[in-house]
């Protein structure tokens, strides 16, 4: 990670103004520190399981268990209906490692030796984040290949499927800023992996991803038809099944760079200050 230091020229986000650092050279470390993580995940066969087998588990579980009880209004076959929530639902659980990750590597002093390092140090946490989003990536495949077996279909074009996938890995990777501040803020591993998942549990099961939201409680509805995850979860399914995904489709998309942008400046920031 050797950078010559004339070639310098920005001033990076919590960094010293001797260590300023020109685009490029943020891009490549942030390059390398994905890579890093990714050399890291074959050799750790525990992780790389729970990452297969989750995806499977929730597939089956919802599909099998609720999927004939269940009757949603426009959808003859409730898997067409369920699936995509399922998807987003995993895509977003899967943000978590990112908290964990973080969490770990202060706790074993490895965030202390990479700021010791002439590298920015935005990308410390755009490497984290993006290594994780391809592990998002292989966990999205595995679930669609199970779904596909339990009978999902995509019954738009294959555009129209493409776009909803890669919203929902957008989606996810938003949220993956939300989960190294949380990193960054907690005092532990066990807190970060408690920290992560106890919002996501009420965002997603109170959203359309299960159920149509007017079947809840009036008090409840107008939260779940406003939650960013409905506006995601409805965006894809109409992806999906070749229905109209605007509004929510646009409202999607503004979630996704809004949260981006807010936590990526609050983590880059909380980073500068956990680091010195």
């Amino acid at each position: 990670m050797t950078i010559d230091n004339s070639s310098r020229a920005l001033s990076d986000v919590g960094s010293d103004p001797a260590t300023s650092l020109t685009l490029a050279d943020g891009l490549r470390d942030a390059a390398t520190e994905a890579g890093r993580h990714l050399r890291i995940m074959p050799r750790n066969p525990e992780v790389l399981g729970f990452v297969v087998i989750q995806p499977v588990m929730f597939v089956l579980l919802f599909s099998v268990v609720f999927g004939g009880a269940i009757e949603v209004p426009g959808f003859a076959d409730y898997d067409q209906f369920l699936m995509p929530g399922i998807f987003a639902q995993t895509v977003v659980f899967g943000s978590s490692f990112t908290a964990v990750g973080l969490a770990e590597d202060l706790s074993k002093g490895l965030i202390d030796r990479l700021r010791s390092l002439p590298i920015a140090r935005s990308a410390v946490l755009v490497g984290r984040t993006f290594s994780d989003l391809v592990r998002n990536v292989l966990t999205f495949v595995v679930m669609l290949a199970v779904a596909f077996v339990l009978g999902f279909r995509f019954e738009g074009s294959i555009a129209g499927a493409i776009g909803g996938s890669l919203l929902m890995l957008a989606f996810s990777y938003s949220f993956s800023w939300i989960q190294a501040w949380i990193g960054l803020s907690v005092g532990s591993v066990e807190a970060a992996n408690a920290a992560s998942f106890t919002w996501m549990f009420p965002l997603t099961f109170v959203s359309s991803a299960f159920v149509d939201p007017s079947t809840m409680p009036g008090w409840l509805q107008p939260v779940a038809k406003h939650n960013p995850f409905t506006r995601l979860t409805n965006a894809a399914r109409a992806l999906y099944n070749g229905l109209d995904p605007s509004p929510d489709l646009w409202w999607a998309l503004g979630w996704t760079g809004l949260i981006t942008v807010i936590f990526a400046t609050m983590a880059i920031r909380r980073f500068s200050q956990v680091s010195k």
